[in-house]
């Protein structure tokens, strides 16, 4: 799956199956269920899980709460759009995904 099949998924019910929590995350993220994002994304203890929980602390506007966790991500906090990093953690996430 690449980025553009990942958007058109969203006019589905659900995720796909078979997608990582972190990017179930995302997914849910853009369906407007932030609550169930959050639930996704706090329960992984990896850097992928800690990226969109960043993410999704940055795009509520807690920005020292969202420093933690791109830090435990091991990422710098970014300056970029909100939709742009979506997009950046969306590609990479699914090219781990891809065989």
């Amino acid at each position: 799956m690449d980025l553009t099949d990942f958007k058109a998924s969203l006019r589905d019910e659900s995720p796909a199956e078979g997608l990582s929590a972190a990017l179930q995350a995302l997914w849910w993220e853009a369906k407007g269920d932030w609550r169930r994002a959050h639930e996704l994304a706090q329960s992984q203890k990896d850097e992928d899980g800690s990226w969109v929980h960043a993410y999704l602390h940055r795009m509520e506007g807690d920005e020292s709460n969202a420093s933690g966790w791109y830090r435990r991500a091991g990422k710098e906090y970014p300056t970029a759009l909100l939709a742009t990093e979506w997009d950046a953690i969306a590609i990479q996430l699914l090219k781990k995904e891809s065989p």
